[in-house]
């Protein structure tokens, strides 16, 4: 009777879920193409590190262990539960036959059981009794979120069936039927000791654990696909089909030359790929993201969890109304109804949040898709950029300078211009903010003595050097951007450029890896390489003691776009007596400047200002100078140094070539 009842539970069970993971698989496909089967061993690398080994979770070491605790201890006790299983339908089956094996499987089940419930208390204490304040999610966005509204039932819920299925393992490791000479849990076997219990065949409590065992599980994998803990299911898929190396952070092209096309960008979920719906089901509503990005730190509209959450809870809400239940769907989009365009422009595109990810979101993508929506389909986006896209069209710059001034700053430096001289290996490229800002004028003319001091020889494009199309391609202008992007690689090409330098991260990003997208290959190199290269092989030796305290500030293009972090510190450690110092968000954790993603040319009118709170911070350490090595960076900290009165006198912005010249 009791292998009858069971078969009929087991298989409605499984039945459920499988038509539950269809229902969801079906809701994915609405989205459009993405390869992201490629490269198969790689993205195994990747499942391995980052899914199974948890490197990213355990960044936070305890939040990281908790977490790691649950899901190991779930997948070594898999075997276990398989052995449960089939002991439903063959009383006192188990695996001992596989003699030593069993013994390892058997001794890690006892050690990851404990593990798991190790786990789950502090799960339960850091959001029940400390409130850790990055897990209080907006709103629920998933199917029964009306039980609930900030996440803390349905995580309550999971954690308690978790507790569940390991005490009730414990209890039928305890009231076993039998113990075989392989059976080493031996934690189980102490607490049956101590407890004076005896293994009888059938035992009464044996059943009962059995069956809250069994029960458990089946109630738990039916419930996920109705909870925000989905991503126990989709979590591993969603880090397997990630971006790999070789196309992480970089903004995939629209084939403008593609006469099918309905549409540019993304308004609704359609436009987005499947990948980027399989997202939406795989957020955790941890608030890792959340937590580091720059515009909500400040007060801004902008949350990346609840932009994932938000894709998600359309994709649920179109679902529903396909099927008659929701009418007034059919009038919503996802850009507009349920994310509004403030959020989407006040991203900085720094990639705090993708770092942060545990599970590979890829929230920026998402963000420009939807900004090229509005800007390509709905000519929808800021007045600010109305000036901007204007300039980039007649001036190639985003200021209304003439391009025909492009050059002014090198002025008396006797530097060659392409165009007259093009034998230099190498080809200066100075950016506009080196070209225009009067500021950075100053760094393009101390880099570009640096390299004349240490014998590097090089030329510049001069007026017919263009914007890199960066700014306008991450404010959603793809068409302009690719534009700009096309033109420079013809002129590279007319002058056969090889080998590139520039200080600008932005320049550097997109010339080295983006251009690729478009048959422009480059050798590229960030100035902070060749000064440290500089430094390292003597063509410069820093003889001046200089005697002053240096913060560096991480640009984000710089540092989490293509791991560039120790170069400029190297760099800033060779000179004498500087004390080098660190923010407390530094490196990979480095806080935005607040100019990326084209924020540079857009007023900030919420909130607190990201350049004064990045400012604020480098203060607390008392720098006679913040450091930068990028153009941005610099002028946005050196606003955010003159809005203090206290420090506008008593602290510098300097970029790190200007710093290395003053110490030779």
């Amino acid at each position: 009777m009791k292998t009858i009842f069971f078969l009929i539970i087991l298989i409605a069970s499984f039945t459920f879920l499988f038509f539950n993971l269809k229902r969801l698989l079906s809701y994915i496909k609405v989205g459009e193409k993405d390869n992201r089967f490629d490269h198969p061993l790689k993205r195994l690398k990747n499942l391995l590190v980052i899914g199974i080994g948890q490197s990213k979770l355990l960044r936070e070491p305890l939040a990281g262990l908790m977490h790691a605790f649950i899901f190991w201890g779930f997948l070594v006790l898999l075997i276990i539960i398989l052995e449960s299983i089939i002991q439903g339908f063959i009383p006192g089956f188990d695996l001992s036959f596989l003699k030593s094996f069993y013994s390892l499987i058997t001794a890690s089940q006892d050690i990851f059981s404990v593990l798991v419930l190790i786990g789950v208390l502090v799960a339960f204490y850091r959001r029940f009794i400390i409130k850790v304040e990055r897990l209080k999610s907006e709103h629920a966005s998933h199917e029964i979120a009306i039980l609930w509204q900030d996440g803390n039932f349905d995580a309550g819920l999971i954690l308690t069936m978790i507790l569940i299925i390991i005490i009730s393992m414990f209890g039928q490791n305890i009231y076993g039927t039998h113990i075989s000479e392989y059976d080493w849990r031996f934690i189980s076997h102490a607490i049956a000791a101590d407890l004076n219990l005896t293994f009888v065949s059938g035992n009464i409590y044996y059943e009962i654990f059995w069956w809250i065992h069994i029960v458990t599980i089946l109630f738990f994998m039916n419930y996920l696909p109705y909870s925000k803990h989905l991503h126990v299911i989709t979590s591993l898929p969603n880090v397997y089909f990630s971006k790999l190396e070789d196309q992480k952070n970089k903004i995939t092209p629209i084939n403008l030359e593609d006469e099918t096309l309905t549409h540019f960008g993304a308004l609704d979920i359609e436009h987005l790929t499947w990948k980027q719906l399989l997202d939406g089901y795989t957020c955790t509503e941890c608030g890792r993201c959340t937590s580091v990005c720059p515009a909500n730190n400040t007060g801004k509209a902008l949350s990346p969890r609840k932009v994932i959450m938000d894709i998600r809870q359309r994709v649920l809400d179109k679902a529903q109304m396909k099927n008659g239940k929701e009418s007034q769907s059919q009038e919503k989009t996802l850009v507009h109804n349920y994310i509004s365009d403030a959020e989407l422009w006040a991203c900085t595109t720094c990639n705090a949040c993708v770092h942060e990810c545990p599970v590979m979101i890829e929230h920026v993508d998402s963000i420009v898709e939807m900004r090229r929506g509005l800007v390509l389909s709905e000519a929808n986006f800021p007045n600010e950029l109305n000036v901007v896209f204007k300039n980039l069209e007649t001036n190639f710059t985003p200021w209304a300078f003439s391009y025909e001034e492009r050059a002014d700053w090198a002025d008396g430096l006797d530097i060659p211009i392409a165009s007259n001289n093009n034998e230099p290996e190498y080809l200066f490229w100075v950016g506009c903010a080196g070209s225009f800002d009067e500021r950075y004028k100053k760094v393009s003319r101390s880099f570009a003595q640096l390299m004349k001091k240490a014998g590097i020889e090089f030329k510049i494009l001069g007026k017919e050097e263009k914007c890199n199309g960066d700014a306008a391609r991450r404010l959603g202008n793809e068409y302009l951007a690719q534009i700009l992007m096309k033109e420079n690689i013809q002129t590279l090409e007319k002058y056969n450029v090889k080998k590139i330098i520039t200080a600008c991260p932005h320049c550097f990003h997109s010339l080295k890896n983006e251009y690729k997208q478009f048959n422009g290959n480059y050798e590229v190199y960030h100035h902070s390489e060749i000064i440290e290269k500089m430094i390292k092989n003597g063509s410069l030796s820093p003889k001046n003691s200089l005697n002053k305290k240096v913060t560096y500030h991480d640009s984000c293009y710089l540092g989490r776009y293509n791991d560039i972090y120790d170069e400029p510190r190297n760099s800033i450690k060779q000179i004498k007596n500087v004390e080098l110092v660190e923010m407390n968000r530094n490196r990979d954790r480095g806080f935005c400047c607040g100019a990326g993603g084209g924020r540079m040319f857009l007023e900030e009118t919420e909130g607190k200002r990201i350049n004064i709170e990045r400012v604020e911070e480098a203060l607390t350490l008392k720098p006679d100078v913040i450091a930068s090595a990028c153009p941005f960076c610099m002028i946005m900290m050196d606003d955010g140094i003159k809005s203090i009165e206290s420090a506008a006198e008593k602290v510098e912005v300097k970029d790190i070539s200007e710093i290395l010249l003053e110490s030779l």
